[in-house]
């Protein structure tokens, strides 16, 4: 089993949190989203993973540091994520590629999605469910028939979670941005993409600060039982706090929240539904409730 992770594009809707970190990087209960992925697909035993990084590429190729195994691809100028994939199979076997999107958090099994794949004969097959905020694939049966609206046709959301035969790969144009849709759209005239539907499932776009912020309120205040994804910590309630937290007499946590790595919170201060990042100081007496709490750092970028 081989697989890539994209991890280039910029993160827009996440701006200005994404000015001062790659949205793959970005904490889940105080685990970089990244790290979660790799490990997911050691753990079905996939023997080659590429990564690839374009924005922010230090910071993607320094958090691959506990991971040698991995292949950094580093991509001088945006690809798309066709033309990223053309550029792996610089580094590819002869055999399906697992394509995963670095932004999803989810659940689903890529060993399940691959073997059904193999055993499927489709050139492409993409793990879809109902999910109507993102419903904008048209399916029949098995069958993708559009990625635009078809008459009568069911309409799913695709996960960013797919596997492709290389040779699909090779017919997108060397060192040059393509959308991998386009030539998706062309297979799916032809009836040669498939689906899989894994409903039910957890899977979230962490697309906005809102998403961000929702997904961590429902890991934690028990709407999604996958407390799996949290690093090492202490929970209070509906709080997660990294071992090396510090706070001071009289700080007040309310409804649920994530503190990170070597955060100090002074006298005081008081907190709601907050993810605070890594090395945060919080001033006595702060009231921050509905944020995403960076440091100065984040104010050194706007500047």
């Amino acid at each position: 089993m081989q697989a890539i992770i994209l991890a280039a594009g910029f993160g827009t809707r996440l701006r200005p949190y994404t000015l001062i970190r790659p949205k793959p990087l970005f904490p889940i209960l105080n685990r970089p989203l990244l790290h979660r992925l790799l490990d997911m697909l050691a753990a079905v035993g996939c023997r080659r993973i590429i990564v690839n990084c374009h924005h922010l590429a230090t910071q993607v190729r320094d958090a691959l540091g506990p991971y040698p195994e991995v292949i950094c691809q580093y991509e001088p100028k945006i690809l798309g994520t066709g033309g990223s994939l053309r550029l792996a199979l610089n580094h590819l076997d002869d055999e399906p590629l697992l394509v995963m999107n670095g932004d999803i958090v989810h659940s689903i099994d890529p060993a399940a999605l691959y073997e059904y794949h193999r055993c499927s004969g489709n050139m492409v097959t993409m793990a879809v469910h109902d999910c109507p905020r993102f419903n904008t694939v048209s399916v029949a049966h098995d069958r993708v028939l559009s990625f635009q609206p078809v008459p009568g046709a069911q309409r799913l959301a695709f996960t960013g979670i797919h596997v492709v035969e290389p040779q699909v790969l090779a017919k997108i144009p060397e060192h040059s941005f393509f959308h991998i849709i386009d030539l998706y759209q062309e297979l799916a005239g032809r009836g040669r993409v498939g689906i899989l539907r894994v409903d039910g499932v957890l899977w979230r776009d962490i697309g906005t600060p809102e998403d961000y912020l929702q997904l961590h309120g429902d890991l934690l205040a028990g709407s999604c039982d996958e407390m799996s994804f949290a690093g090492k910590g202490e929970i209070r309630g509906n709080w997660l706090s990294a071992g090396d937290v510090h706070m001071a007499n009289g700080v007040e946590l309310c409804d649920w929240g994530c503190l990170g790595h070597g955060v100090r919170v002074g006298q005081g201060a008081r907190l709601a539904r907050c993810v605070v990042w890594d090395g945060v100081k919080i001033a006595p007496g702060s009231r921050i409730e509905d944020a995403i709490v960076t440091g100065s750092v984040l104010k050194a970028a706007l500047s």
